[in-house]
């Protein structure tokens, strides 16, 4: 059954991605998250009430609750680092670089939470990496169009590769949520773990935006904006809801990965919604990215 919810993860997470593009556009990533974060806390808290987890909220340890935090922050900091990047980069670059968090969290379940780490493990590892790397190689540069020559005239300077160093940060963060959430979801039950957590990613992205000073920024979203905004929050509330009940009776080391497979919905509604198309690099690097997902599940 822990397959199924990985997989809902996955369906989940690769709507979230192309939702929050669409939602980002003319708004501050980090006001962005906040926002996105307030659907999603009311979202896991009706579940929460629907399925009854509430009355067992009293038994919640007291080192449960500590990685359930510590769990929080770090999806806090992946969100932070993922939406910037997202705002800055195209999907189709961005998404494998987050989902190469896989290898990292594969290392560190093997490190802390003692799971096996077999001949396959290391091959899928192996194409993971090489895939990512083919993703991520750049286009053939073309001539500069119009108006970039006139944002250099003017002096105004691209993202360049900002957008490349939040897209690692977002990986390095979501392996440490994983294994995090491993271990603080194993003493509460699902829903009410994920709850407890958004609650600390809730406080933290609000934190960031009033310290950044971009809470006045807030009335000048756009009615198309705040539509993709809360539907990328219902599609993350989804997804999290999936990803910690897999999380709570499968392996990090194969639910992790599964959840990454989440890429495949995410390339293909870049295409349909933003026209980003892949290079041939791109497509094989995808192949080998899914071959070495498929790997573990088998």
């Amino acid at each position: 059954m822990w397959i199924l919810f990985a997989f809902g993860s996955a369906l989940f997470a690769g709507l979230t991605a192309v939702l929050a593009k669409c939602g980002i556009k003319n708004t501050d990533s980090n006001v962005a998250t906040a926002l996105r974060t307030i659907v999603v806390l009311i979202f896991s808290w009706i579940m929460v009430f629907l399925t009854g987890s509430f009355d067992s909220i009293s038994s919640v340890s007291g080192r449960t609750l500590v990685f359930l935090i510590l769990s929080g922050l770090a999806t806090g900091a992946s969100w932070l680092c993922y939406f910037r990047a997202l705002q800055l980069g195209d999907v189709n670059k961005v998404t494998p670089i987050d989902k190469s968090s896989t290898i990292l969290t594969m290392l560190l379940a093997f490190l802390f939470l003692h799971e096996s780490l077999t001949v396959v493990k290391a091959s899928a590892m192996v194409l993971i990496g090489a895939g990512t790397w083919l993703m991520i190689q750049k286009k053939p540069e073309s001539a500069p169009k119009p108006e970039q020559k006139n944002a250099s005239r003017t002096g105004k300077r691209t993202s360049g590769s900002a957008w490349l160093l939040y897209a690692f940060g977002s990986a390095l963060f979501a392996s440490l949520t994983s294994i995090l959430g491993k271990i603080g979801i194993e003493g509460v039950e699902s829903n009410l773990g994920t709850a407890i957590r958004t609650v600390v990613v809730l406080i933290m992205a609000w934190v960031v935006v009033f310290i950044t000073g971009k809470q006045n920024t807030i009335k000048n979203i756009d009615q198309k904006s705040w539509l993709f905004l809360t539907l990328s929050g219902f599609s993350t509330g989804a997804s999290w809801l999936c990803y910690y009940r897999a999380l709570q009776t499968g392996p990090a080391s194969v639910v992790v990965p599964i959840d990454k497979l989440s890429i495949l919905v995410t390339i293909a509604f870049s295409y349909i919604v933003f026209h980003e198309k892949l290079t041939k690099k791109a497509w094989a690097g995808l192949i080998m990215i899914v071959a070495g997902t498929l790997s573990l599940i088998v």
